[in-house]
Formats: structure tokens, C-alpha cells, sequence
């Protein structure tokens, strides 16, 4: 009998889950892969940091990438869906200086970290940017995912 409550009580811590991702659940995690070359008119602003691009060929995340460049050798790649919605008509977020602005709540986010700058205090949950791969060989820059 006790070999029985054992095994139960071990299925039963075994079957338990912690899940602590953080998922979100408004954006699919689409694969890709995407190569920018530098030598190319529409990738020059990649050139220097701090310099954003707005990425929209099919294909490339769900509604586009965003990608910056923000060291020497470091570039930083997020999707243009807003993550704090479902992507609709107006969930395609815009460049403003270093930041994404979302059209439909006006929400903030910094292409140098991925995080909402106006993040409301109302006890909900919000997500930052969708975070890509950006890896740099030569004058090409991959983002992927």
C-alpha cells in the first residue's frame, strides 16, 4: 500500500507544471529567415548606430521587423506587430527616433531593449517586443527566428 501512495504522489508531482513562460499570446512565433546587405540603399541606415529600419517583406515576421543597429557589432531585431493586441488594421507599429509607437493605444517601445516605456499601473499584463535573432557576417545582417 505504501509503494502505491508513493508512485501516486510521484505521477502526481511529475504531472504537475510550472509554466512560467511568458508567451504571448497575441503574436505566433512565425520561423524566418531574412538577410539585409548593408552595401544596398534601403539597409545603409544600419550603418550607424541608432539608426532603425522598418523591414515589411512577406515573409519577415508577422507584420515586419523592426532592426537597429546598437553597438558596433551588435543589431537588434523586433516584430512590427504591436504585442499588446492581436495584430489588426492598425497594430502595425511606426519608427519615432529610437522607439515604435503603437497607432491603436499610442503605447511606447525602445528599439535598444524591447521594453514599453509607458507601461500602464492597472494590474494588467503587457508584453514587450517580439524579440528576432540579428546576427552580422561581413555587410550582411540575418534576422531569424
Amino acid at each position: 500500500m505504501r509503494y502505491f501512495f508513493s508512485l501516486f504522489l510521484l505521477l502526481l508531482l511529475i504531472s504537475c507544471s510550472s509554466d512560467g513562460t511568458n508567451r504571448n499570446p497575441f503574436l505566433q512565433e512565425v520561423s524566418f529567415r531574412f538577410d539585409l546587405n548593408l552595401n544596398l540603399p534601403e539597409y545603409t541606415n544600419l550603418n550607424t548606430i541608432g539608426n532603425p529600419i522598418y523591414v515589411g517583406n512577406s515573409g519577415v515576421g508577422t507584420r515586419g521587423a523592426f532592426v537597429i543597429k546598437s553597438s558596433l557589432d551588435t543589431f537588434f531585431a523586433f516584430e512590427a506587430s504591436c504585442p499588446n493586441h492581436a495584430p489588426n488594421n492598425c497594430s502595425t507599429m511606426t519608427i519615432d527616433g529610437q522607439n515604435v509607437v503603437c497607432s491603436c493605444e499610442g503605447y511606447t517601445y525602445s528599439l535598444f531593449t524591447g521594453q514599453q516605456l509607458d507601461r500602464p499601473d492597472d494590474g494588467n499584463r503587457y508584453y514587450d517586443l517580439l524579440f528576432y535573432r540579428a546576427t552580422q557576417n561581413g555587410n550582411v545582417v540575418t534576422i531569424s527566428n
